[in-house]
């Protein structure tokens, strides 16, 4: 019999981040708290830009398409948001989406299948992804199991279940 294999990746479903972003563009233009603050958020290139006269202004904009992120099923581990800072007049919060499993990520889920997984379970890097292969499905489910309940610093899922 074949090994049974599947594949752990981070990826972030662009439309859903968009559609998030879009949700906490509304929120920002209709709450009171945050009209003449010169509060915005938006797109800038592949980062997220926001901004507001004040730090704690510029700290509810990223609350609020946190809320949203997590209303769309969307990770927060998958946001790698950058600390207010000053620019003219009005603080800004530089933001990313993560996508796929840096090296050093990636070294720590091969680790921990190996350290903790079942014996039969081999792992291997490939690119931003990690292919897990096992004999038993069993093995593979058990992993999968590990590898969610682990308190790792990114997103990930699980495809191509074979």
């Amino acid at each position: 019999m074949a090994d049974s294999s599947f594949d752990v990746v981070s990826k972030v479903d662009k439309m859903e981040t968009d559609n998030a972003l879009n949700q906490a563009i509304k929120e920002v233009e209709q709450r009171y708290d945050f009209k003449n603050v010169g509060a915005s958020i938006e797109w800038s290139g592949e980062k997220i830009l926001m901004k507001a006269n004040s730090e704690e202004r510029v700290k509810a904009i990223l609350e609020v398409f946190e809320a949203k992120l997590i209303k769309r099923g969307i990770s927060l581990r998958s946001l790698d948001a950058g600390d207010p800072f000053p620019s003219g007049k009005e603080f800004r919060i530089e933001a990313k989406m993560k996508e796929g499993i840096d090296q050093e990520n990636a070294k720590k889920v091969t680790k921990l299948i190996r350290d903790e997984g079942p014996k039969s379970v081999k792992s291997q890097i490939q690119g931003d992804e990690v292919r897990v292969s096992s004999k038993s499905r069993d093995d593979l489910q058990e992993t999968m199991a590990l590898l969610k309940g682990a308190d790792l610093p990114v997103a990930l899922q699980f495809v191509n279940f074979r």
